[in-house]
């Protein structure tokens, strides 16, 4: 296993933060929970913000969901987490996939279990692009309200391309969430409740107020993202999911900008026959912030995986 360079703490019943050192010597936080006999084992990549303990709650629900069966671990990205263990330096789309791979090939190779990729939002391209790099370490992926290509009618991704673009803005937008940061937790959770988080978990406001209100995680929050718009540039790469439908499954959001409709409908154009789900219960693109997203999601694995994979 990789090195502990930050003792162990428990996140919740059940999940338990470290910080790893891999071999690529960047440090990452990663949430495990690890079944007593797996059947499985999900390896889980996040969104952006790429803080994993935003899917705390999930990774319970799903364990429970699939009756203890499964272990669990959820990977932070690079330098999205509370402390600025990077020093600044800022992470690419490419550099962040590449260090995924460092961890499945430094942590995860000696797995005796099927191994399953679990991906949101852009985490769902950075699992493609893991699934296509090392095929063999991949039974099966999963992609969850998935950004895989620039939506021209968001109007939101607009403004964050154009702010991404200028490092002087990103600084500016990074230092002033920053200011927040240094208002006592209770203060910051109180404020976050009543501007972006009404109806979420006490956990996702702790990952909010502890990790994302911080200027290295902001910084790199929009750093990645102008990769993320320049390499979408490019279509998704259909032959290979054409080659692969038997082993990838997607779900869409009803109403979710970032993994837009049309993208659904084009994917059962590009690659029929293929696993495409739409969610209609209401839940948002950031599912994992709220108890009963994070439970509707996690039955849906489970329901997925037990009728359809294995």
């Amino acid at each position: 296993m990789g090195h502990q360079e930050e003792g162990s703490k428990l996140v919740s019943k059940k999940a338990v933060s470290t910080f790893r050192l891999c071999n690529d010597r960047r440090k990452t936080e990663v949430v495990e929970i690890h079944a007593p006999n797996p059947r499985f084992h999900f390896l889980f990549i996040p969104g952006n913000p790429g803080v994993i303990t935003f899917y705390t709650d999930f990774f319970e629900s799903l364990y429970d969901q699939m009756g203890e069966t499964a272990s669990i671990t959820g990977i932070g990205q690079i330098s999205h987490s509370e402390k600025d263990w990077e020093h600044g330096q800022l992470f690419s789309l490419k550099e962040q996939i590449d260090h995924k791979i460092n961890f499945i090939q430094q942590e995860l190779q000696a797995l005796e279990v099927p191994l399953i990729l679990l991906g949101h939002s852009v985490g769902s391209y950075m699992s493609l692009e893991i699934f296509k790099q090392i095929p063999e370490k991949v039974a099966y992926f999963i992609a969850l309200y998935p950004f895989l290509a620039v939506n021209t009618q968001s109007q939101q991704q607009s403004v964050i391309k154009k702010i991404s673009r200028s490092r002087l803005a990103s600084s500016m937008i990074s230092a002033t969430v920053a200011l927040l940061g240094f208002l006592p937790i209770s203060a910051s959770k109180f404020l976050a409740k009543k501007l972006v988080g009404k109806s979420w978990s006490s956990t996702a406001l702790d990952a909010l107020c502890k990790s994302v209100l911080k200027y290295h995680t902001m910084n790199n929050v929009l750093y990645l993202a102008m990769t993320e718009f320049e390499e979408f540039v490019n279509e998704p790469d259909w032959e290979f999911i054409r080659k692969k439908r038997d082993r990838i499954a997607f779900l869409y959001g009803d109403d979710d900008h970032w993994g837009p409709l049309h993208m659904h409908d084009k994917i059962l154009k590009q690659v029929p026959n293929a696993i495409v789900e739409i969610e209609r219960e209401g839940h948002t693109h950031a599912f994992s912030c709220t108890i009963a997203g994070s439970v509707w999601v996690a039955c849906h694995i489970a329901t997925l995986i037990n009728k359809t994979i294995f």
